[in-house]
Order: C-alpha cells, then structure tokens, then sequence
C-alpha cells in the first residue's frame, strides 16, 4: 500500500465512524471484516455468528457462546457507538476536555468489537489442520506446525490478566508472529495484520475450564478455522 493508497483509505475508515451511510467494510477491507457493516446511520452492528450456540460443544459450551457474543461482544459495539457519538459532539462543539477519556473508551471498545470479530471467525465446527499457503508460512516462521502450536499456547496462556493471543501477518519481513494483547489494546504492534484472535479472557472459557486456560487453548486448537485463515492470508499477500 502506498502513501496515497493509505491516506485514502485511512479517510474512508474516519469518515465511515462518524458520517458513513450503510457501508461495509469489506468494501475497505476485503479480508477479515466481511461480516461487519455500519448502519444506515452510521452506527456499528454486533455480527451474527456464523454457527449456532450449540456447534462448538463440548469444547466451548452453548451458553458460555451466548453469554460471551450476546452480552460481552454486544456490550463492546453499545460502548463503540456511544463513543463515537460523544467524540463526534466534542468536534461540533469544539470542546475536547475529555478526549483522553474518550479516546481511551474509542479504542477500549473498538479493540474489543474487532478482535471479536476475528475471534468468532477464527473457530469452527469443523476441525481442520493448516494447509496451503497458511501451512507454508507457519512452517517458513516457526519450523512446523508443531512448533508453532507449542509457542502459540505457551504465549497465550502467558497473557496477563485478561487478553488474546493474536497470529498476524508482517508485511515488512513477509512472516507470521504472534502477539500477546492485554485489555485488547495494550502491547500492540501496528504493523502486523491479525488472521487468527483466541480471546483469554475468563468469560471465554470460565464455565467450562475454570482457571484451567492451558486446557481450554489446547481444546480450542481442535477448532481453528484453519481454512478462513488460508483466506485470509491469501487476500492479505494479493
């Protein structure tokens, strides 16, 4: 992406916030964010799942499931919008005594509305293993699969209090890493472009493993939606 490429498209992002008719920011990005559209005033949506409450028993019961995308998730995107509602009045009135508070809000609930919408993509009913060009890269950046899942776990389970072990693509290097998140938006590296997100914090797995967050990442792995991964770098590397 070139600098006018990304002016362009880091306008179209601030304009889509605050003023967007329906618009879907697969239009923007056409990789990850399929499933996310504003409404027609502007305002954020909470994605349906793309699976039912039931289909990722046992290794993610059916109301851990609902409570976490209809109460967490939703919570994030009520948080995003009304955000963006009190940023927008600060601009028209020119008064920003408390844009720290607010920016703070801005990418609390933002961090949280986007990386749930990986998450829910990055798991699936059907269990997989990485192939194709997602396959390749695991192996070029971290010498197998196996390798790769050992420190994926490790670093995730790692996390401090509550947050995500994220596998993004690099551009510069052209190789995967992974990343660990705090509170959604602490530690990131701006660079890198998320594929898979795996949510640490409690209410993704406390129902079922309690404190146990190793088991609940090894289970989790029996579901990674390994295709959509290889989609996802593919339309990134294109």
């Amino acid at each position: 992406m070139d600098k006018r490429t990304f002016l362009k498209t880091s306008a179209a992002i601030g304009a889509a916030s605050f003023i967007a008719p329906k618009t879907s920011l697969a239009e923007i990005f056409p990789f990850q964010f399929g499933n996310l559209t504003l409404s027609e005033k502007g305002k954020y949506i909470l994605p349906p799942l793309p699976y039912s409450y039931s289909d990722l028993e046992p290794i993610i019961d059916e109301e851990t499931l609902k409570i976490h995308h209809d109460k967490h998730h939703a919570g994030y995107v009520n948080g995003l919008n009304k955000t963006t509602d009190e940023i927008k009045k600060a601009i028209n009135n020119d008064d920003f005594k408390y844009i720290g508070w607010l920016e703070n809000q801005l990418a609390f609930n933002g961090a949280g509305h986007f990386l749930h919408s990986i998450y829910w993509n990055s798991i699936n009913p059907d269990k997989q293993l990485p192939s194709g060009t997602i396959k390749k890269y695991l192996e070029k950046s971290f010498g197998s699969f196996k390798k790769f899942k050992r420190y994926f776990i490790e670093s995730t389970a790692a996390v401090q209090a509550s947050g995500w072990g994220i596998l993004c693509y690099q551009a510069p290097t052209d190789k995967l890493v992974i990343l660990q998140a705090e509170k959604h938006q602490d530690l990131s590296q701006w660079i890198n472009i998320p594929i898979i997100a795996i949510d640490v914090w409690e209410h993704a797995y406390y129902l079922s493993y309690q404190n146990k967050r190793k088991e609940y990442l090894e289970e989790i792995f029996y579901i990674i939606n390994w295709n959509w991964a290889n989609q996802q770098l593919e339309a990134i590397l294109k």
